[in-house]
């Protein structure tokens, strides 16, 4: 039942139809001012910790932002998010996953797409505060990937305080999306991921020096070698293998019991035919599926536009359950 056949996203950028150039112009040239955040740092069950940028209004419900691969609070999408939900009513917590912060976190494991361990402790974390009646969920790309798998992991028994979420350009299935970045016309996208994260993994190998070895490292070509050689060690994974059949997201829909919904543009060119679940959501009473035409990965922005078209839509489906 919950497939959106028809979507309210008209691009303007009708000229420019390729999902590559909407995924890129918005990241390199849109500028969201206006956004002043509240650092806070709680430390995790295991010795480290997390960033917290909050908007505090004294708004009595809470928006938490996940951010996508290698981003942070400051990225154009997620304080265009915060600063559209702070208009709306909505106190905000925009969360660095570890490492994304500015500042190398403590441990010698870093982050991961299927990381709900850290969600669920900032989530804890805003509930303790005892000022929220209801907390929304919105997340991006690989936000939006641990956003769900949140959702599903827990089901039934999420906190009654989180009523809904909203998704944008998730890879569903962890090892599609990881393949579409082998395609040359992806390289582009590939190499930029890549160079991040092996900056990051030089770093770590500097706190720990004989836990890490980087012989090699910057002739790492792909996304399996990396997390062949680094994600899955560094967290507990047998090889990337293993870890692409645990974390992947799709694992654990059926088993979402709050209203949540993915927006997946037909023409991002990070998601693989399994990226988009329409068998799933169809038989779902929870989960929705977007597919507008064209977007782009986390992009959906069109030229001239003060707001994001993604801001207006994670609002619109979440206020209905948000009301108080």
């Amino acid at each position: 039942m919950p497939l959106i056949v028809y979507s309210s996203y008209q691009s303007s950028w009708d000229f420019v139809k390729n999902g590559h150039l909407q995924t890129i112009i918005p990241s390199l040239f849109r500028k969201i001012k206006g956004v002043n955040y509240t650092r806070e740092r709680i430390n995790t069950t295991d010795g480290d910790f997390l960033d917290l940028d909050w908007i505090k209004s004294g708004y009595e419900r809470l928006v938490i932002i996940s951010h996508g691969l290698e981003g942070n609070s400051d990225r154009h999408y997620i304080k265009s998010c915060a600063r559209h939900f702070n208009q709306y009513g909505y106190d905000v917590l925009a969360w660095n996953y570890r490492s994304c912060s500015g500042e190398m976190n403590r441990n010698l494991r870093l982050y991961h797409h299927g990381d709900t361990e850290d969600l669920e402790q900032v989530i804890t974390h805003a509930i303790d505060t005892r000022k929220y009646k209801k907390i929304v969920l919105v997340g991006f790309s690989m936000g939006g990937s641990t956003t769900l798998k949140y959702l599903g992991e827990n089901g039934p028994n999420v906190p009654k305080h989180i009523v809904a979420a909203a998704t944008f350009s998730v890879p569903c299935n962890l090892w599609d999306s990881a393949h579409q970045l082998t395609f040359r016309e992806n390289w582009f996208f590939k190499q930029r991921f890549l160079k991040k994260m092996i900056k990051k993994v030089k770093l770590k190998h500097e706190q720990y020096p004989d836990a890490i070895d980087l012989t090699d490292i910057d002739k790492i070509v792909s996304f399996g070698q990396f997390d062949e050689r680094y994600t899955a060690p560094l967290h507990g994974f047998r090889n990337s293998r293993h870890f692409y059949r645990t974390v992947t997201s799709d694992l654990h829909y059926t088993s979402i019991r709050i209203p949540a919904l993915i927006v997946n543009a037909k023409n991002d060119p990070m998601l693989g035919e399994k990226c988009y679940p329409y068998t799933t959501c169809k038989h779902h009473d929870f989960l929705y599926l977007e597919t507008p035409r064209v977007g782009g990965h986390v992009g959906f922005f069109s030229l001239g536009d003060k707001k994001s078209w993604m801001d207006e839509r994670a609002l619109e489906f979440v206020e209905k359950y948000a009301k108080l």
